[in-house]
């Protein structure tokens, strides 16, 4: 967070003493101006050391969430697909978006989390907020709007669990513009972590990272896919973070390559002469290139015994930023974040459900050999 002056200071104290306590009564016991403790309150909440009325402290620690809230649907074909008729089909509903993803795997590892995002006012968005309060996650600064529903992803599988069609309704997201980012600042300025995916507009995603340069918060951002790739600017400066699969590099450096390791190490590299402090590339099974302040380095895929992959870049993000919260560097921590996303791929679920601290710890071994 940004340094306080010294009236400031004093004025911080004073509602550490007694978060209750009036401005007048602040300006009383400092010999300031009630028009002054004003002032300096505003600024409080700016610097993120105040989160509005009622001038609740932030919790040390903490991870801002901001992106994609999705009602997932699943359909897998009992038999062969036929056109133009109907198919039976086993369905699954679950919930996704990256930034959902992330916030839960967050949660679940302990990592006090807030997730900002948009809902429509239906019973998805009832169940996505729902969902996530039951597992401590703050959603009080998630929009509801009745202009459109809850984004909605439908996946058509053949027998064999192959992708055969996508469908996804994603225009609520349209919504999410620069004021809100604005409006809830100081839940953003107080965090030790911001991760944004690229689903909302790239108008917020510019005013998110320009305001990001001004805050002393470490921002991170995944690109989500090559399309939502293209709304990251092409100054990269003021992203912490930059996480995206090698097709996405490739996208925003607007180059073609191999699909080799050293493809991309180059791609990594290209990310950080573009402005970005820091990149992950991943490579799927193949392992992921960590470009840190020591240059970039190769680390193999951890391995697993994979079930269903849905999720398991979104849990290498959260085990990252986990561990990068902890104090790790960017190589360690990105370590155990492949270790997490692994084990994701070994359960049917977007994020594992066995996910915790001690279930991190009981299967560090697969990383320390």
């Amino acid at each position: 967070m940004e340094d306080t002056s010294p009236q400031e200071a004093a004025v911080l104290a004073a509602i550490r003493d007694n978060p209750f306590v009036g401005q007048q009564e602040i300006a009383s016991l400092l010999g300031l101006a009630r028009s002054t403790v004003a002032a300096h309150i505003v600024q409080l909440m700016q610097k993120g050391h105040i989160l509005g009325r009622g001038y609740l402290l932030p919790t040390p620690a903490r991870a801002v969430c901001l992106g994609g809230a999705v009602l997932d649907r699943k359909y897998r074909a009992r038999q062969t697909l036929v056109p133009e008729t109907s198919n039976p089909v086993d369905g699954i509903r679950s919930l996704g978006g990256v930034a959902r993803n992330v916030a839960e795997n967050l949660a679940r590892l302990g990592t006090a989390t807030t997730f900002v995002s948009i809902v429509g006012d239906d019973e998805a968005g009832r169940t996505l907020l729902s969902f996530m309060r039951e597992r401590g996650i703050d959603v009080s600064q998630v929009l509801v709007s009745a202009e459109r529903p809850t984004a909605e992803y439908a996946a058509v599988l053949d027998p064999a669990g192959d992708l055969v069609m996508g469908l996804a309704d994603m225009s609520i997201f349209d919504l999410l513009l620069p004021d809100h980012i604005d409006r809830i600042w100081p839940h953003l300025a107080a965090a030790s972590w911001v991760f944004s995916d690229c689903n909302p507009p790239a108008e917020t995603l510019a005013a998110l990272i320009a305001k990001a340069s001004t805050a002393q918060f470490r921002l991170a951002i995944d690109a989500v896919s090559t399309v939502k790739a293209a709304r990251l600017p092409k100054d990269l400066t003021g992203i912490d973070l930059l996480l995206m699969n090698l097709d996405e590099a490739n996208a925003i450096l607007d180059r073609r390559t191999g699909r080799t390791m050293a493809d991309a190490k180059d791609a990594a590299l290209g990310l950080q002469q573009a402005g970005a402090r820091e990149a992950i590339v991943t490579m799927g099974a193949d392992g992921i290139v960590v470009a840190g302040t020591d240059g970039p380095k190769i680390f193999p895929a951890v391995a697993a015994t994979s079930v269903d992959m849905t999720g398991a870049g979104d849990a290498m993000i959260a085990g990252t930023l986990h561990r990068l919260m902890a104090d790790d560097d960017l190589y360690s921590a990105a370590r155990v974040g492949a270790l997490i996303g692994a084990l994701t791929t070994e359960s049917p679920a977007s994020v594992h459900p066995e996910l915790s601290q001690t279930f991190l710890d009981a299967n560090l071994h697969r990383i320390l050999a």
